[in-house]
C-alpha cells in the first residue's frame, strides 16, 4: 500500500443522516418485535413439547402396567424374562423422555404397581441381608476374614466360586485347602485330612476344589509341632469350627443367620437377573431347603410356631404367588416332619374343603394306615392351621378310610375337643344322635333348598360331591337322582356336566359309576316323564344355540357311559349323528 493512500472515511452529511434515521429506527423496532414473537413461539413450542413428552411417559407407563398384568397370567417359566425386559424398556423410555425435557430423571413418573413392588422388594432385600452379615461377624463364624465383609459392598460376591466354597465348607465343617495354604502355609497341612480326594471316585481333583477337615488328634499334633507358625490363629480356627458343629445356641444362631443371608441374596440375585436366571432352579431347588432348615431347628419332633412365622416372613418377600407355592410344594420330598411343614405352610394360607385332594393327602400323611396316632399329637399339628382348615382336616379325619369308621369318628371328636372346637363337637354329637335315614333326608333337603334358592351349579355340585364322597352307596345315589330330577331340568343337565371334574381339574373317581346310574335311570321307562322334560330342555337349547357347550358336553358324557343312550338322545333332540 502506498504511503500517500487516503485511509480517511468519507464524511456523511448531516442531511443524509437525518433522512436515513427514521428508516433505521423503524427497522430496529421491527427486529425487536420479531425477536419477541420468536421468543413467545419458542416458549409455546417448548410447553407443547413438554406436555407431549409427559403424556408419552404416562401412556407408556400405563401400557407397561397393562402388559405386566397380562404377563402375570403366563406360564411360570416365562414371567421372569418378560418382566425383566419390560422393566429395562420402561426405564430406558423414562430416561430418554426425561432427558428431552430437563436432562434428568424425575421421581414422580408413573410406574406400574408390579414394578413398584419389585423395586420395593429389592430395597427390602438389600436392607435385610446386611444385618445377617453383621450377625455372622459378631458370632465369629468360621469364615475367612474379610470374606463376609465384602458382601456388604458387593452382594454378588456371594455367588463367586471362592465364596461358594467357603459356604460349603461352613455347612460341612470343613476348610478349603487354598485358605489353609494362604493363612498358615504348607506346614499346617499336617493338622488336616483331605476329605475330597478319593482313589476310586475322585483321584485327581482340582487344587481349588480340595476341602480339608481337622484331624481328630489335633491336640496331639499341635504338641508335636510346637514351632508351627501362627499357632494362636490355628487354635482359634479349630475352636470356631468345633463350636459351629455343636448343638448350642450360638451354633444355631450362626446357622439361622447363614440360612437367612442365603435366602435374601438368592432372591435378590434372581430379581436383579430375571432375564438369565431360571425360576425353576431358584424356587424349586435352592429356596425350599433354606425354608426347611429355618423352620425345622434342632432335634425337635414338632413344628415351632415362631419358626413358622419366620419362614412365612421370608416367603412373603417372594412377589409372585406361583413362586411362593413352588417353594412350599417342593418342601418335604422325603416325608417326615418336613412333609408336615409343607402342609402346615399351605394350610396356614389357603382355605380348602375336606374333599380337596391336598387335604386328603395331608390326612394320609398324618395317619399311618391302621395305626391311629394320639389325638394330642395330631392336635399339636392341626392347631397350627388356620381356623377354616382346622375344621376341614378334622372332618376329613372323621371320614377317612385309613381307620375303621368308629375309630375315625372318635379320633376326629378327640382332636376337636383338644382344640376346644365346641360348636363342631355339638354339631357332630347332634348328627350322631340322628338316625342314618333322618340324617340322609336332612342332608338332601339342604341340597334341595340350595337348588330352590337358585344357587350356582358349581356350589350345588360341590355340596353333592362332599355328601357322596363321605357316604357313597345306592341309597345316596338314588336320593341325588330324585333331588336333581325334581328341579328344573336344566339344573339336572348342568350338574350332570360338572360331575366328572374336581375343582383342581382332576377326574372325580366316583363320576363314572354315578353317571352310569343316572343314564340308566334316564332311559328307563319308569322315568319317562323325567326323560321328556330333559329332552324338551335340550331341544330348546339346541334351537337357541346348536353348538352350546352345555349341550355338547351332556351328549359327550352320555356317550362316555352309554353309546346307545347317546344316539337316542341325539336323535330325539334333533342333532345330527
Amino acid at each position: 500500500m502506498s504511503a500517500d493512500s487516503d485511509n480517511t472515511i468519507a464524511m456523511v452529511s448531516v442531511d443524509k443522516i437525518q433522512r436515513d434515521w427514521l428508516n433505521l429506527t423503524l427497522r430496529v423496532a421491527q427486529a425487536e418485535t420479531e425477536c419477541l414473537a420468536l421468543e413467545a413461539e419458542n416458549k409455546a413450542l417448548r410447553s407443547l413439547l413438554e406436555r407431549v413428552i409427559e403424556h408419552r411417559q404416562k401412556s407408556h407407563g400405563e401400557l407397561v402396567n397393562l402388559l405386566t398384568t397380562l404377563v402375570s397370567k403366563l406360564p411360570l417359566n416365562d414371567i421372569g424374562v418378560i418382566v425383566a425386559r419390560l422393566v429395562e424398556h420402561n426405564q430406558r423410555v423414562t430416561e430418554v423422555s426425561a432427558s428431552l425435557i430437563k436432562g434428568k430423571l424425575e421421581d414422580n413418573v408413573l410406574q406400574p404397581a408390579l414394578l413398584k413392588n419389585l423395586d420395593k422388594t429389592k430395597r427390602d432385600l438389600t436392607d435385610a441381608f446386611k444385618p445377617e452379615v453383621e450377625t455372622l461377624l459378631k458370632l465369629e463364624a468360621p469364615f475367612e476374614p474379610g470374606l463376609l465383609a465384602s458382601l456388604l459392598d458387593k452382594p454378588d460376591n456371594f455367588f463367586s466360586p471362592h465364596v461358594a466354597r467357603a459356604n460349603r465348607a461352613f455347612v460341612k465343617g470343613q476348610i478349603p485347602r487354598e485358605r489353609v495354604l494362604k493363612e498358615f502355609g504348607p506346614d499346617a497341612l499336617v493338622f488336616f485330612k483331605d476329605v475330597t480326594t478319593d482313589v476310586k471316585f475322585n483321584p485327581r481333583p482340582k487344587p481349588e476344589e480340595i476341602m480339608l477337615a481337622f484331624k481328630p488328634e489335633f491336640a496331639e499334633l499341635l504338641t508335636q509341632n510346637p514351632n508351627i507358625s501362627r499357632r494362636p490363629e490355628l487354635e482359634a480356627l479349630h475352636t470356631k469350627l468345633r463350636q459351629s458343629r455343636e448343638n448350642t445356641e450360638a451354633s444355631r444362631a450362626q446357622k439361622t443367620a447363614f440360612v437367612r443371608l442365603s435366602f435374601f441374596l438368592e432372591l435378590l440375585h434372581y430379581y436383579e437377573n430375571q432375564s438369565t436366571e431360571s425360576p425353576d432352579v431358584v424356587f424349586a431347588q435352592r429356596l425350599p431347603p433354606l425354608i426347611e432348615q429355618l423352620a425345622i431347628t434342632g432335634e425337635r419332633e414338632v413344628l415351632d410356631e415362631k419358626a413358622l412365622l419366620a419362614a412365612e416372613a421370608l416367603l412373603g418377600l417372594i412377589i409372585n404367588a406361583d413362586h411362593r407355592k413352588a417353594v412350599i410344594n417342593n418342601i418335604g420330598k422325603a416325608g417326615g416332619l418336613p412333609r408336615t411343614l409343607r402342609y402346615t405352610l399351605t394350610f396356614r394360607a389357603e382355605k380348602l374343603t375336606e374333599m380337596d385332594p391336598l387335604t386328603l393327602e395331608c390326612v394320609k400323611h398324618l395317619i399311618p394306615r391302621n395305626q391311629p396316632p394320639e389325638p394330642a399329637a395330631l392336635a399339636v399339628v392341626v392347631k397350627l392351621f388356620n381356623p377354616h382348615m382346622q375344621q376341614s382336616i378334622i372332618r376329613a379325619i372323621g371320614t377317612t378310610d385309613r381307620l375303621r369308621k368308629e375309630d375315625a369318628e372318635k379320633l376326629g371328636k378327640d382332636i376337636a375337643a383338644e382344640l376346644g372346637l365346641k360348636e363342631m363337637l355339638d354339631r357332630w354329637n347332634e348328627q350322631s344322635t340322628v338316625s342314618p335315614e333322618r340324617e340322609r333326608q336332612l342332608a338332601w333337603d339342604h341340597i334341595k333348598d340350595l337348588i330352590g334358592t337358585r344357587t350356582t351349579p358349581h356350589e350345588i355340585i360341590s355340596t353333592i360331591r362332599k355328601r357322596l364322597h363321605g357316604r357313597y352307596d345306592a341309597d345316596e345315589v338314588k336320593a341325588c337322582w330324585l333331588v336333581l330330577t325334581e328341579a328344573d331340568p336344566m339344573i339336572f343337565v348342568r350338574v350332570f356336566c360338572l360331575f366328572p371334574y374336581l375343582p383342581d381339574g382332576q377326574a372325580d373317581p366316583l363320576a363314572r359309576p354315578i353317571l352310569e346310574t343316572f343314564v340308566s335311570r334316564l332311559m328307563h321307562e319308569k322315568y319317562a316323564t323325567v326323560y321328556t322334560k330333559t329332552i324338551n330342555a335340550l331341544k330348546n337349547l339346541f334351537k337357541v344355540k346348536a353348538d352350546s357347550p352345555t349341550l355338547v358336553n351332556f351328549i359327550a358324557l352320555v356317550r362316555w357311559v352309554d353309546t346307545d343312550a347317546a344316539a337316542k338322545v341325539s336323535n330325539d333332540v334333533g342333532m345330527t349323528a
